[in-house]
């Protein structure tokens, strides 16, 4: 990198200082919010860095001004943060940030109005990527990766300085998603818990007062959250939600929370079309949905092998495992309707060695003690309606909707 002179860079510092401080002065929340983004590599924070790392006694300017010395706490750690991120040295920038961060936060409680909500909603964002991505250094150097977790502590302490009673609420949605990320990358789900409760039964907080991106995110979090513990009409719900509010230009957004709100409509017996599978290049549930519409457990086995690792990365794998019991109730509905329509007075009674021999066409070789066994689950649960004669190995099906819909929602055809 080309250093500028030593005037060059004494301009450049002194220019960013007075930036900051015109839009604390002005309250003017779009400048102050550029200031600190270090992601955006914007040429402007650049080359202030290569200024710093230069100049090496921005400290002293600080200190020479009292209209800058008074932010002193603030600037100092986030121009030593600046200089490192620009030398590749991650780690070290990440504490400075934090330290920065903290320093902010600090001021922020003073400050009676939101103005400052989206530089801090910068600050959130910004210490979480710089947490990962000192993570992965620290990882490469054979240490132990402790930024994002330290990430997380510091957006807790923001979430409360927001879950107040005053303007300032707005932001803790902002942050608690940018805490769903944290959680969900370390694997630590369970943390989600107090924070939800927080936003859900607090009285401070109404819910249709926070900002659509917010909600939407916040929405499609809780909805994978209720993926995880099977609680499929509440993840339905969630999931739905955000689809409906997510920007329809974000199509990449859309695909995120189209892929787990599939398979929770597939668990509820709700079938999406191809045209939307294609759309939003989802076709690895293709074969998923063929399997469900004929009946054909052969094709569902084999798209879950396929995609086996993409399905286990989006955690949806016992989610599409668990729709076997679907596809075998489709496949005794279609014998069932091919009996029908050749002896509709017999229909009802079918042998378990026609499921055995449908079985086999599909390459699925089971015998009478397997089929009777998956028959008495389907029984169980209220897939199908009837009851075994075993004498005869036969199940006699109900005369009046032997194969009940699905969680009050009928199974596509």
């Amino acid at each position: 990198m080309a250093y500028p002179s030593m005037g060059e860079a004494h301009r450049r510092i002194t220019d960013y200082l007075n930036k900051f401080c015109d839009a604390v002065s002005y309250q003017d929340v779009a400048s102050l919010a550029q200031l600190f983004s270090f992601s955006s590599n914007s040429p402007s924070l650049l080359s202030l860095a290569d200024a710093l790392n230069f100049f090496q006694d921005a400290n002293r300017l600080i200190k020479q001004s009292d209209k800058f010395s008074q932010f002193g706490e603030i600037l100092a750690p986030l121009f030593r943060s600046l200089q490192s991120y620009r030398l590749g040295n991650l780690v070290e920038a990440y504490h400075a940030f934090e330290k920065f961060a903290n320093a902010f936060i600090q001021e922020f409680r003073n400050w009676e109005s939101a103005w400052a909500l989206e530089a801090l909603y910068v600050i959130a964002y910004e210490i979480r990527v710089l947490a990962e991505r000192a993570d992965r250094e620290l990882s490469s150097n054979g240490k132990s990766p402790e930024k994002l977790k330290g990430a997380g502590s510091f957006l807790m302490k923001v979430f409360g300085v927001l879950a107040g009673k005053g303007p300032k609420r707005v932001g803790a949605l902002y942050v608690t998603c940018q805490l769903f990320k944290i959680y969900f990358k370390l694997g630590t789900v369970h943390l989600c818990r107090s924070v939800i409760r927080s936003i859900e039964t607090a009285r401070i907080f109404d819910f249709e007062e926070f900002p659509r991106r917010d909600k939407v995110t916040y929405m499609y979090y809780t909805g994978r959250l209720e993926v995880f513990n099977e609680n499929f009409p509440a993840a339905d719900h969630k999931l739905s939600y955000a689809l409906t509010h997510c920007n329809p230009l974000r199509e990449a957004n859309i695909r995120m929370i189209l892929k787990y709100l599939i398979p929770v409509k597939l668990s509820l017996g709700i079938l999406p079309k191809t045209c939307l599978l294609e759309k939003y290049n989802l076709l690895e549930y293709n074969d998923v949905v063929k399997a469900l519409k004929r009946g054909d457990l052969r094709l569902l086995r084999h798209a879950l092998q396929e995609h086996e690792d993409q399905f286990l990365r989006s955690g949806v794998y016992l989610v599409l495992e668990k729709l076997e019991l679907q596809v075998y109730q489709r496949l005794v509905k279609k014998i069932y309707f091919i009996q029908k329509q050749k002896d509709p007075s017999k229909a009802h009674q079918l042998k378990l060695e026609v499921i055995v021999k449908a079985l086999k066409w599909l390459e699925m070789d089971m015998d009478l003690d397997e089929v009777e066994c998956i028959m008495t689950i389907l029984i169980y649960k209220n897939l199908v309606k009837g009851y075994f004669a075993h004498k005869s190995k036969v199940v006699v099906l109900s005369k009046q909707d032997p194969f009940p819909k699905l969680n009050g929602k009928p199974v596509n055809s």
